[in-house]
């Protein structure tokens, strides 16, 4: 059976040129094993092709180069360029596949004919972590038996029966390219059409943290984030503008509540010296303001060429 495995890609030559060979390796006892036919693929989003010379340094790379910016438009590429495949897999340039990490997914989506099969990602951090962050286990993945039926997935690490994804009619949201949730979007699609998305705790990819990750700052703005693009996925689920104005007004009251009861931990945490609620709580402020501020129409553009930022945008439905 035809499987592509797809790397998107932005400005990582480094990160790309250590995965690829270990992608290719995990291909090959795939191909010897089960006979699959395995192709690898990666896709550039960088105008300036930067991946280019990486990928042709690798025998058995396909290398093909996106120029609309944005993770979604990456993404689609991909499921266009696995046209020939029944399955499609996604590993993001800075992670490390462990010992049967494509074996496993597969092998999961064989016992379940699932659409989607869900692999782990666990953090590896490349300096010291504050203890405020570990405390409040702000690095935390979930985990949980393989097979397991999913609401959502990232793409990160993530297998798509391509037959169930094409009769869906399911793509990548362009409008969230810029700020991600395009992924939880796509997955909760998938689960609206009807599919199936299960999890595979034995595939395992490590996500190689940069410091610049691990400071109380970028963690939560992250939150910010996360909490802004579920705001905005709901907008863009709802059917119509009655259902777009419940959602609103949901996100509102919900991210009221997140602020006002997260600051309340973080108060508690500070007056009684514990990192845990201090950064739960913040988290949970943050997330909250984020979810004010999906209501309200402000978007967080995480991935914009120009950096971070800010803007108001009017959310229709898909």
């Amino acid at each position: 059976m035809p499987v592509t495995v797809a790397v998107p890609t932005f400005r990582r030559p480094e990160d790309l040129r250590d995965l690829l060979p270990r992608v290719l390796e995990h291909a090959a006892g795939v191909t010897a094993a089960g006979g699959h036919a395995v192709d690898v693929l990666v896709v550039d989003n960088d105008p300036a092709r930067s991946a280019a010379a990486v990928a042709a340094a690798v025998p058995g790379v396909r290398y093909v180069a996106e120029p609309t910016p944005g993770i979604a438009a990456v993404r689609n590429r991909a499921l266009d360029e696995a046209a020939g495949s029944r399955l499609l897999v996604f590993i993001d340039d800075d992670e490390r596949p462990l010992a049967g990490w494509l074996e496993t997914l597969l092998a999961t989506w064989a016992a379940s004919e699932a659409a989607a099969v869900v692999g782990r990602v666990s953090a590896e951090f490349s300096g010291p972590v504050h203890p405020w962050v570990v405390a409040g286990g702000l690095w935390d993945r979930p985990r949980m038996p393989t097979g397991t039926p999913v609401p959502v997935a990232a793409t990160g690490n993530l297998l798509l029966d391509l037959e169930q994804v094409r009769a869906s009619g399911t793509r990548f949201e362009s409008a969230l390219g810029l700020g991600g949730g395009e992924d939880n979007l796509f997955s909760r699609s998938l689960v609206a059409a009807g599919r199936q998305l299960v999890w595979c705790d034995e595939s395992v990819a490590v996500d190689r943290v940069p410091a610049e990750r691990l400071t109380r700052r970028w963690l939560l703005t992250r939150a910010w984030s996360h909490g802004n693009t579920a705001a905005l996925v709901e907008l863009r689920l709802a059917g119509g503008a009655g259902a777009r104005l419940r959602v609103r007004a949901r996100a509102l009251g919900g991210g009221l509540l997140r602020l006002g009861g997260g600051a309340a931990r973080w108060t508690l945490g500070a007056a009684v010296r514990s990192d845990r609620h201090q950064a739960r709580g913040a988290r949970a402020a943050f997330r909250g303001a984020g979810m004010v501020g999906g209501a309200l129409g402000v978007v967080y553009e995480e991935y914009a060429r120009q950096g971070r930022r800010w803007r108001l945008a009017r959310v229709a439905a898909r």
